[in-house]
């Protein structure tokens, strides 16, 4: 059994720490990433969803000599996989990191401070859409985030998850 214990460390201003103590006794402790980092890592991969999303617009609008209303239900259809796809697997394959995470040193980590699991990337990117109501401006997550000691948004609730940050 691991205990997690949280505190408080004073660098510049307290940034909020995950401490995990092992059943041998040993602990180690985890800086989490607070709302604005996250938020800007957001941004990042935002634009990167947009951009892919683009391009695949560009492709699909190959279809559009077909059937404009084709084309039209490939783009939604081809967002969709896209914004969800690309949490899925950059989290999967780098290891809880996105190219907004890998640019400001954050990771998705499980609260025990255990690999992550497959079902957990998927249930808190499919739940990024909650998170991000109304309309794309993260009010929810980012109220979520706000109002709890590991800057949670509901997503990393719901698959037993944070985001720490790695300092140099």
């Amino acid at each position: 059994s691991v205990i997690v214990n949280e505190q408080h460390m004073n660098f510049r201003d307290k940034i909020n720490t995950l401490t995990i103590r092992t059943p041998e006794g040993i602990e180690f402790s985890l800086l989490l990433a607070g709302p604005i980092s996250r938020f800007l890592a957001w941004s990042v991969d935002f634009l990167a969803i947009l951009a892919l999303g683009k391009l695949l617009g560009l492709v699909l609008g190959l279809v559009g000599i077909l059937s404009r209303d084709l084309a039209a239900a490939a783009n939604i259809l081809g967002y969709f996989f896209v914004s969800i796809g690309y949490g899925i697997v950059l989290e999967w394959y780098w290891h809880g990191q996105t190219l907004g995470k890998r640019l400001l040193r954050l990771r998705v980590s499980d609260v025990h401070g255990l690999p992550l699991q497959f079902n957990q990337v998927v249930i808190r990117n499919l739940l990024r859409f909650v998170d991000s109501l109304p309309l794309l401006f993260y009010l929810v997550g980012g109220l979520a985030c706000l109002i709890n000691r590991r800057s949670q948004r509901l997503g990393d609730f719901a698959a037993n998850t944070v985001v720490v940050w790695h300092p140099r």
